[in-house]
């Protein structure tokens, strides 16, 4: 490395030396051309005095423009780049360099003709600029000669999918680098004033309705998206066209690089499923909300796990008193550990292995700890697993929520802000029923205790643990076939960052008993999801990889709910977080029913479904 820097410098410094000597050369030639067209170019039809002068000052002359030069950055810019701009401070620099030569001469007595100084200025900025950009010139037809196909075998043809600022300093960048092993071979844009115009030699062919017959024209292998500033619906339509080609599919990621002026290929990146789902990402402005967790003393359920570790991460980067994550899994609980140790190490940390399920545990836990703050991330959430062991579900998310949040009540926390699920809203599986159940102990809890309860509602996690992708990927992976249960299977779908963002603002909006519920955006279908992840690996679905469809599992049903018809919505500051209106409970009869449900969960009962009907009456229980 050190020596690629070297030779770089090196390099760098012959250009510049260079420029100096042809600048030299140029300064003193402009002098004695001036003359030479002042007098119908005969050199002994000039006057010996004006050549006198000439000869005298052009050492001066050459030292003041070669200063000029180096304050106007003339031996800094590249000028492989260059542009009007540049063009600007060449020639204030050509200016400033002939009208001083102009008043030195006169202060020096050297009364030289008005159109000599005309002249002067004129040449010095023509050859200049020539000089200048006949390096450009030269730079791209060697990179152009360099990128032929018969010097490189791997060359692609590229298609290039915006014609914009971003598009064009993309282009321009393409064109100029030697190291771009591809040829742009045309360019697709949705404005009809620019189809059927040339960009930078580059023909503009037609809009994106024109993709994939420009793919078969042109032999594209592969296609740049550069439309940082289209809306994310918008981007969506066009990737999944450009899916469709079975092409190579790069892009630029956001509209903030071209207002950064960070265009360029180092910022292409291939195309990820989430760009595919047809939404902005959620942007949530956390050091805002954030305060609340500063200086505080809070505690992570299940913080070994997907949606755990990343609200570690970010509780962690928010300057907490101490974070304590609880995990009964250690070898989850072994990473985030030392993660966090990693990139946080001033971080007050103490990770500890513990089921919420053991009373006395999670008692002498708070008792020690006292956290301010929970965060109850802990659940079995694999819906067709819980289906066949249903009881396993009910001790684990129901009465290990009502364990930890009544040791959370009796130890004075502040806030305790459970994960929940779409899938409790008119719940068809155990799962989701089990979470419905939280939530009402969440509830229940609120009134009896000071602490504020809340639940966060949301779908499915890109990424998360037990997800379709992972799911998807490993298929792919092994060669097919990838299963889809149903063809018209829908689900709503967030990151794993916006998820917890929102999770976290949430919190901070929470005053107790509240339901949140998250705002998923459009749902997706299932199978689609897996046709563009087929795309994105490189093969072309049911030819490369086949898709399968298994059939609804147990407990599935064809769309996710997010909220029960009875609870209505009420907005908060956040446009994208919303709150459910609590149902009234029956809080003696909802204790009794707790009470039943955990002997007859303890008991290994198989009618444990009927109670929690009872409990649940949305709840849908499918035949078995």
């Amino acid at each position: 490395m050190h020596l690629y820097v070297e030779k770089y410098r090196n390099r760098n410094t012959l250009k510049v030396l260079a420029f100096v000597l042809g600048d030299i050369c140029i300064i003193f030639g402009v002098s004695l051309l001036a003359l030479l067209v002042r007098f119908e170019m005969v050199y002994s039809s000039i006057p010996e005095y004006y050549l006198q002068w000439m000869y005298l000052y052009t050492p001066v002359h050459i030292f003041c423009t070669l200063i000029i030069f180096y304050f106007f950055k003339m031996y800094r810019n590249l000028w492989r780049y260059a542009s009007v701009r540049e063009l600007c401070y060449l020639l204030l620099a050509c200016t400033s360099a002939s009208l001083l030569q102009m008043v030195l001469m006169w202060s020096m007595g050297y009364r030289m003709p008005i159109s000599f100084h005309i002249m002067t200025i004129t040449f010095l900025t023509a050859f200049t600029a020539l000089e200048r950009f006949a390096y450009r010139i030269l730079e791209e037809m060697r990179n152009r000669y360099m990128s032929l196909p018969i010097l490189h075998a791997d060359v692609n043809n590229i298609m290039l999918v915006g014609a914009g600022e971003a598009g064009r300093v993309l282009l321009k960048e393409m064109i100029a680098s030697q190291y771009t092993h591809g040829q742009v071979k045309c360019i697709i844009d949705d404005d009809p004033s620019k189809i059927g115009k040339i960009m930078n030699g580059i023909p503009i062919v037609g809009d994106r309705n024109c993709i994939q017959a420009s793919v078969l024209e042109y032999e594209i292998e592969e296609i740049i998206v550069a439309m940082p500033s289209i809306s994310a619906k918008e981007r969506s339509k066009i990737l999944n066209i450009c899916q469709e080609t079975n092409c190579s599919v790069r892009m630029l990621p956001g509209v903030y690089q071209l207002i950064n002026g960070e265009v360029g290929i180092s910022k292409l990146r291939q195309v990820e499923v989430e760009d595919l789902l047809g939404r902005e990402q959620i942007s949530v402005d956390l050091d805002s909300i954030m305060g609340y967790v500063s200086g505080k003393r809070v505690m992570v359920t299940g913080g070994g796990g997907s949606i755990g570790s990343e609200l570690c991460r970010q509780i962690a980067a928010n300057h907490p008193q101490l974070l304590i994550i609880v995990d009964i899994y250690e070898n989850n609980a072994y990473e985030i550990q030392q993660e966090l140790i990693r990139n946080y190490p001033e971080l007050q940390l103490e990770v500890l292995i513990a089921s919420v399920r053991n009373t006395k545990r999670m008692e002498k836990i708070f008792e020690t700890y006292k956290p301010q703050i929970v965060y109850h991330a802990a659940a079995h959430k694999h819906v067709p697993l819980m289906e066949h062991s249903p009881n396993e579900a009910i001790k684990n998310n129901v009465f290990g929520t009502l364990k930890t949040a009544r040791a959370a009540g009796e130890n004075g926390t502040e806030k305790f802000v459970m994960i929940s699920t779409d899938k409790a809203v008119n719940p068809t599986n155990i799962m989701g029923a089990s979470k419905r159940i939280c939530e009402m102990i969440v509830q229940t809890f609120n009134k009896k205790y000071a602490t504020e309860f809340v639940a966060v509602r949301f779908g499915n996690v890109l990424g998360s643990n037990g997800s379709v992708i992972p799911l998807f990927k490993k298929q792919i992976e092994n060669g097919g076939p990838v299963t889809v249960t149903h063809p018209d299977i829908i689900r709503y779908f967030m990151t794993i960052s916006e998820a917890v963002s929102l999770v976290l603002q949430a919190g901070a909006y929470a005053k107790g008993g509240e339901i949140f519920v998250l705002d998923m955006g459009d749902p997706v279908k299932i199978l689609d999801l897996a046709k563009n992840l087929i795309r994105l690996s490189g093969y072309i679905p049911d030819e490369d990889i086949k898709i399968e469809f298994s059939g609804l599992r147990p407990g599935e049903k064809l769309f996710e709910e997010l909220l029960m018809d009875e609870e209505g919505l009420q907005k908060t500051n956040n446009k994208l977080i919303f709150i459910g209106k609590p149902i009234e409970l029956n809080e003696a009869l909802f204790q009794k029913q707790l009470s039943e449900l955990q002997e007859i969960s303890l008991d290994e009962n198989k009618d444990i479904r009927e109670k929690i009907k009872e409990i649940v009456p949305t709840y849908i229980r499918k035949q078995e």
